[in-house]
């Protein structure tokens, strides 16, 4: 790529901004339609809502199942034909697969639109490696905090505007995701520059690492990855808990409604988000990414443990913020696996992740849903403890903690950088009168 300094910024810039997008997109293709799938499947099966729930929670399990096998997939495909051509024809298919399940007249058509867009949001992982190849080792769990908060903006904003969208009409909300998704691939057709040149791209593509059970084989090969990638899991398993149990937790405690439940959890993710495109950046350079690893889980499991004993309210609400803190987590143990992996392998090394994250989505709200109902039943093994999921979720954040402190015994300690060396990376930070450097592929190790 040879292009002018002054050309270089707004390009890298430009880049940076189109892969927060891509990830915000992915989320609302998933939140957006949480609030009508269940009501539109009631009228595709004749008003059943017994049968609705039943075929809903596969509806769920499949998306997450499509991510599992598909994750490893696309990144191969990225390690081989450069990220730029997987995120596209990602969008593109998701802006397609959206207009078939806005028109779906039977069930069976929007199961398997749904087993679609679980494979084209598995670019999630593409637009992770996509970072890695573009922003140098010690800016990458900044950057990797921006995908975070990117994350969260897509899930906070995608079932609010999909039950106001809904509420017009039932199958709008998946109009108005397949054109956000088509701007979207119009948009990075025209700006998105490739970040993987020819010479650093796999040589060819290896069925053998592009599955799920192969890319766990890519993982032991590289021993801090796969002590890290545990805990990856781990902090992903535990999350489960508030996805399965918070709503029925709540209600069953507190007595809380879904008025209620709406504002608490847009208080999680208002904190989730600040504390992913804010504090990430800012403690990096004070504290390094060991510290930083354990600080994160630490906070978190004192979250988890407010909400697994809280019997008032008010002490629930206290734990928001551990929780929401405990993400200060996951962008550096991202970044510190990238660091071990080579440049034409950091597509199969997202991949891997992505796939152990859909595999705790596929395995955990089962888990957390059966724990909560055992313990709030007349067999509970110790009574009065409704918030058993949680406890539960805390001791594999412990768990998570110590596999952290014995992996990273082994990784070389990162200099601490000063703060001004942190590039932003988050799209609003185009306004800054500070351009940001256009750093080539072949500087990230």
């Amino acid at each position: 790529m040879d292009q002018s300094p002054a050309l270089a910024a707004p390009r890298h810039r430009a880049a940076i901004t189109f892969i927060f997008v891509t990830v915000m997109l992915d989320m609302l293709a998933f939140g957006i339609i949480i609030p009508v799938l269940p009501h539109l499947i009631v009228q595709l099966i004749g008003g059943s809502i017994a049968k609705a729930a039943v075929w809903s929670g596969g509806f769920g399990a499949l998306f997450m199942l499509m991510q599992f096998v598909f994750s490893p997939v696309q990144g191969a495909l990225s390690d081989r034909f450069g990220r730029r051509t997987v995120i596209l024809i990602s969008s593109f298919g998701l802006g397609i697969d959206f207009i078939v399940m806005a028109l779906a007249p039977v069930l069976w058509l929007l199961f398997l639109g749904r087993a679609v867009s679980g494979i084209c949001a598995a670019s999630f992982s593409t637009a992770n490696a996509y970072i890695a190849d573009i922003v140098p080792r010690e800016k990458r769990a900044a950057a990797f905090g921006t995908l975070g908060a990117a994350f969260g903006i897509g899930f906070i904003i995608g079932p609010a505007l999909g039950g106001f969208l809904g509420h017009l009409h039932i199958r709008l909300p998946f109009w108005i995701a397949a054109g956000l998704s088509l701007v979207n691939f119009c948009y990075g057709y025209f700006v998105l520059p490739e970040s993987l040149p020819k010479e650093k791209r796999s040589a060819r593509f290896d069925w053998r690492h592009a599955n799920p059970f192969g890319a766990v084989v890519l993982l032991r090969r590289y021993p801090q990855v796969f002590g890290l990638a545990a805990v990856f899991f781990l902090i992903n398993l535990a999350q489960f808990s508030l996805n399965s149990t918070y709503v029925l937790y709540t209600d069953y405690r507190y007595g809380w409604g879904p008025q209620a439940v709406g504002y608490t959890l847009g208080l999680v993710g208002l904190c989730s988000g600040l504390v992913q495109a804010v504090l990430v950046r800012r403690l990096m350079p004070k504290l390094g990414e060991r510290r930083m690893i354990l600080a994160g889980l630490t906070l978190c499991i004192v979250g988890y443990v407010f909400f697994g004993f809280a019997s008032l309210p008010w002490l629930f609400l206290l734990g928001i913020p551990f929780l929401s803190l405990g993400g200060l987590a996951g962008p550096p143990a991202q970044a510190m696996m990238t660091h071990q992996v080579d440049p034409h392998e950091q597509g199969r090394l997202q991949g891997a992740l992505t796939s152990l994250a859909s595999l705790a989505g596929i395995f955990g709200p089962a888990l957390f849903a059966n724990i909560f109902a055992l313990f709030i039943s007349d067999h509970a093994p110790v009574q009065h403890l409704p918030g058993a999921a949680f406890v539960l979720a805390a001791a594999l954040l412990s768990a998570a903690a110590l596999i952290a402190v014995r992996v990273m015994r082994h990784v070389p300690a990162e200099v601490p950088l000063a703060s001004a060396d942190i590039v932003p990376t988050m799209p609003f930070n185009e306004f800054s009168s500070e351009p940001i450097p256009h750093v080539p592929p072949e500087q990230s190790p």
